[in-house]
């Protein structure tokens, strides 16, 4: 399966968006779905997990303002961002795995592929 992350863009604090992951190639409803995202000089970090039976993961940092979701029929995973706040500012990646255990699952070498960055910018 191959991934595209899209949906990226600038925004100001307080504001919204709509990150939308693009699979192809393959059967997207087995795979677990993940987000994560890197700020310049940052290690990548963790922002939600979606399973492939519906479990939910979230970063502290993001719950309560951020929800994944998937769409298998049409190859889709989202994630919405709401409240948004400039320590949110990052590139995000969307990234797939078949065989993710749960201690795992907030971990990036758990994931074997992933999409292209997109950039989401909060102004404050």
């Amino acid at each position: 399966v191959q991934l595209q992350a899209s949906g990226g863009g600038l925004v100001q604090a307080g504001g919204s968006l709509r990150l939308t992951c693009t699979a192809s190639g393959g059967s997207f409803s087995a795979y677990a779905l993940a987000w994560f995202r890197q700020a310049p000089g940052k290690e990548r970090e963790f922002v939600a997990a979606l399973r492939q039976r519906g479990a939910t993961y979230y970063a502290d940092s993001v719950k309560g303002r951020f929800t994944i979701s998937r769409d298998n029929a049409k190859g889709t995973g989202y994630l919405q961002m709401n409240s948004l706040k400039p320590d949110d500012t990052a590139t995000y990646y969307c990234t797939v795995s078949q065989s993710v255990i749960l201690s795992s699952i907030r971990s990036a070498r758990a994931y074997n592929i992933w999409g292209q960055g997109t950039q989401v910018t909060v102004s404050s």
